[in-house]
């Protein structure tokens, strides 16, 4: 069974990192992570890059708030189960 955790975040590069790791440390390994970026201008975006090999995909760009980019992430989910972890 997949499980899809979906992290939005917007200009929180002081708590991603720690988000990321909580994901990655996980024992479980069927895991799809997803993160939706509001367009982040404080690092945010640039860390996320920086660790894209931690996550199956990385959305980012403006949009219309949390609930929207909550339901980006579940259009894009693809496992039998879907959780959200905020940053």
């Amino acid at each position: 069974m997949k499980i899809s955790i979906i992290t939005v975040t917007f200009n929180s590069v002081s708590v991603i990192n720690d988000c990321l790791t909580s994901v990655k440390e996980q024992k479980y390994n069927d895991i799809e992570h997803i993160i939706i970026d509001g367009a982040s201008t404080d690092g945010t975006l640039s860390l996320l890059k920086s660790k894209r090999e931690q996550f199956a995909a990385l959305i980012s760009e403006t949009d219309k708030g949390i609930y929207d980019a909550m339901n980006k992430g579940i259009n894009n989910a693809t496992g039998d189960v879907v959780g959200f972890l905020n940053s």
